[in-house]
């Protein structure tokens, strides 16, 4: 005998209701969906490897000039961390992550319209400027709505859906450039993006409260925060040496990861091994993977063994000795590319413990400005270095262009590849001392 249609979806019903109405499974629903929403911040962040030939026949560019095209992004995102985590913990997830969103749509648009080099500019430091704040405002939000020993957990699970972004922007883009030209595929990631705010509008409350739910058991009330209160905290975290150690770090390591695999990997396939883009870009996508499983993993294995610098400083000494590898041997083997870019980008997923270790510094609702702070000098590195990494290949061109693009030398890869290394080795140095003095410690996060 069946059921009554009308008893199944009164079922069905009440279950939605039961979900959308307990806070543990509504604070999943409201962190879905705002990985929906930082989805298009990785694949904007990493777009330029694929887009890179092309743009430079459309706006005729230089390196140098392609360079401060890729990092005009990065030049907003950065300088706007800092003020980002301010706002974020005065005016909450919601509100942040609706203006974030919505912006960098308008600036996806805009790009995919633009009809000079010009434009194209203004297009990426508008993306720049919406995408600033998302990852804060998904941290916030993870404060809000999760307890202090899934937080780990949580950065990680964010930045691996930025890092599938960030697989998008390789060979699936790639082929839709193909197909439909970069221009369309950027417009319809721009339309994405638009529902996504729209979601994000509807669904992310910035507390359990603002819900009309029940406290999380575990979970601390979300602080409320005066003007006063936001300079103490601003004040805080820029006195404190961990926030300056991480801050280094990070901009070497973003700095670098974003040059190479966001901009200058893919050229440098095409361009020493004489393979096509749709194919170079594979191996960035084998990157990519490392980095969807590397944050995840390193912080579900900090959140258990409850450490999080011996982890860090463990993949940064791995990364650096990859560096130093391709800078001394130069062109290897492909496969054996495949395999370091792999391993590369999942030991940079440790990186994702530094905003754990300087969130545990100081109280809950100087959270957000501390976790900026160090952002903020994260994305300047990525700013920086792709500009530099391209003067470096500029200045040992020989002149050789096929098709109205420039091809660089080995030996300029080899010495970007130095650079590399160098700040890789800083890394260490940074991880190392952050470690010494917090295990110096006897009572962290009492600032």
């Amino acid at each position: 005998m069946s059921e009554d249609p009308a008893s199944i979806r009164s079922a069905e019903q009440s279950t939605l209701s039961e979900i959308w109405t307990n806070p543990s499974h509504r604070r999943w629903i409201g962190w879905a969906v705002l990985a929906f929403a930082f989805l298009s911040v990785g694949l904007h962040r990493t777009s330029m490897g694929v887009l890179a030939e092309t743009l430079v026949r459309t706006f005729e560019m230089s390196g140098a000039e392609l360079g401060f095209l890729h990092s005009s992004f990065f030049y907003l995102y950065a300088a706007l961390q800092l003020p980002a985590g301010i706002f974020t913990d005065y005016v909450g997830s919601r509100k942040t992550a609706v203006y974030g969103t919505l912006a960098m749509s308008v600036g996806s648009v805009v790009f995919a319209l633009s009809p000079s080099y010009v434009w194209a500019l203004v297009a990426r430091a508008l993306l720049g400027v919406g995408a600033s704040v998302l990852y804060l405002a998904i941290l916030r939000f993870c404060a809000n709505w999760f307890r202090a020993n899934e937080f780990a957990t949580l950065s990680g699970l964010t930045l691996t859906v930025g890092a599938l972004g960030g697989i998008l922007a390789t060979t699936p883009l790639a082929v839709a450039v193909s197909r439909i030209g970069w221009r369309g595929s950027i417009f319809g990631i721009g339309i994405a993006g638009i529902l996504a705010t729209v979601a994000v509008f509807l669904v992310v409350r910035n507390t359990p409260s603002d819900a009309g739910l029940s406290q999380i058991n575990g979970v601390p009330p979300a602080p409320t925060q005066s003007v006063a209160d936001i300079k103490s905290n601003l004040a805080s975290v820029l006195r404190t040496p961990a926030t300056w150690l991480l801050g280094v770090l990070l901009f070497c390591g973003i700095g670098i990861d974003y040059t190479i695999f966001g901009l200058w990997g893919i050229p440098y396939l095409v361009q020493s091994y004489g393979l096509t883009v749709t194919r170079a870009s594979t191996y960035v996508l084998i990157a990519g993977i490392g980095w969807v499983g590397g944050p995840v993993i390193f912080g579900v294995v900090s959140d258990r063994l409850e450490t999080r610098m011996p982890l860090v400083l463990g993949g940064v000494l791995v990364i650096s000795a990859i560096w130093v590898t391709f800078a001394v041997v130069g062109t290897v083997g492909l496969y054996v590319v495949g395999a370091l870019f792999f391993i590369t980008r999942f030991m940079g997923g440790g990186g994702v413990l530094a905003f754990t270790v300087i969130k545990e510094q100081f109280n809950p609702s100087a959270a957000g400005t501390a976790m900026g702070a160090i952002n903020s000098m994260g994305w300047f590195g990525a700013a920086v270095f792709p500009v530099v990494f391209g003067a470096v290949l500029d200045t040992f061109w020989t002149g050789d262009m096929i098709n109205g693009t420039r091809v660089y030398t080995e030996t300029g890869y080899r010495i970007g590849f130095a650079l590399a290394a160098g700040a890789s080795l800083l890394m260490v140095v940074c991880a190392f001392w952050t470690m010494r003095r917090l295990d110096g410690e006897s009572t962290p996060g009492s600032e």
